[in-house]
């Protein structure tokens, strides 16, 4: 199983200088590159300062200039958002740019606050079926000369301008939760990323299960790549295990509330949460935390990884947004390359 790093810059205050919270990103990434780590991801968002991540292929450009071996990943482009020219000819130049690095990660998009904004009167539903349009289409444009006459995109004959420096394009990689997207992905030669979230090893096991089954529906293609994206701390001890905990659940508190969308928001941050609040939740608290993400003293850690590896998992990308200070971030990805990784290796 191989290891990558998930991030974005982060922000839930006002306070919080957005120059060094880019400055702290690259300086993450450049640690997992420095540790061996197999790649970096970074999303797109829009509107919202607690992911800022308006298009990750900028990111990815500049970080190609901070690293010498990494992969470096979409996670994800929000499809409905791109025409799929733009986002084959973008892609293609972000390949060129960082000498064949890129991974293309796709995604139907989460958040109603960007579906309001960015393609208004879109649902989830017309979101997957726009990013089921524009992945053959973006392989199509980067295979030559390709006409389309879809039903959310037209053009006449058309080759992505330039082609990708990978041959034949750049992995990509579809976020998939349902059946219906395992073999959506699995059917048109893309490998698959996962996200649990909150709801812990019996959903890692069961979205495994729904992987297992795409492919035994497609055996004439080869079998895809399947990555698990989860939020991980690696403590130092039995009372930093705890503050993780705490830390990790506030950032959910603050991802639920985005993703409900109801609250008030200004200058791109929502109101902020108090304790009170936070206690309050229906599902979310530390111990949840705890339990259904990766948080633990390494050798709880490794623990976990192995019953991952052991599902069949081919990466595990250890996703460190997480409302922490950069400091405790840093040491948390540092544990990991010194005392977890090893273990696979």
């Amino acid at each position: 199983m191989k290891f990558s790093l998930f991030a974005h810059m982060e922000r839930i205050s006002p306070e919080e200088d957005q120059k060094q919270l880019y400055e702290e990103f690259v300086a993450l990434c450049k640690i997992a590159d420095e540790g061996g780590m197999h790649a970096v991801w970074t999303g797109e968002h829009h509107g919202m300062n607690f992911t800022i991540a308006p298009n990750p292929f900028l990111n990815l450009v500049d970080l190609a200039r901070h690293t010498k071996n990494v992969r470096l990943g979409t996670g994800t482009v929000i499809a409905p958002f791109w025409h799929p020219i733009r986002l084959a000819g973008e892609a293609a130049m972000t390949d060129i740019i960082t000498d064949g690095r890129l991974d293309l990660g796709v995604a139907r998009g989460a958040y109603s606050f960007e579906y309001e904004r960015m393609q208004p009167g879109m649902d989830a539903w017309e979101a997957g079926l726009r990013m089921r349009e524009v992945i053959p289409a973006v392989k199509q444009l980067w295979a030559g000369n390709y006409t389309h006459d879809g039903e959310y995109w037209a053009f006449p004959e058309t080759t992505s301008s330039p082609q990708p420096l990978q041959k034949d394009g750049p992995p990509i990689w579809v976020a998939a939760r349902d059946p219906n997207s395992h073999e959506f992905a699995v059917s048109n030669g893309c490998n698959v990323q996962v996200t649990p979230l909150w709801q812990g090893d019996g959903e890692i096991a069961d979205l495994m299960t729904k992987f297992n089954a795409a492919c035994a529906k497609f055996p004439e293609q080869p079998r895809p790549k399947i990555m698990l994206l989860l939020h991980t701390y690696v403590a130092d001890g039995p009372e930093d295990v705890k503050r993780g905990a705490e830390e990790l659940n506030r950032f959910y508190n603050y991802f639920g509330a985005w993703f409900m969308n109801k609250r008030d928001i200004d200058q791109g941050l929502i109101a902020p949460m108090s304790d009170e609040e936070i206690a309050a939740h229906p599902f979310y608290s530390p111990e949840a935390m705890e339990r259904d993400l990766v948080i633990g003293e390494a050798d709880a850690v490794i623990e976990r990884l192995k019953g991952y590896e052991a599902l069949g998992y081919d990466e595990y990308s250890f996703w460190i947004d997480s409302s922490m200070s950069f400091e405790r971030k840093k040491a948390s990805l540092e544990r990991f390359i010194r005392d977890v990784m090893p273990a696979f290796q």
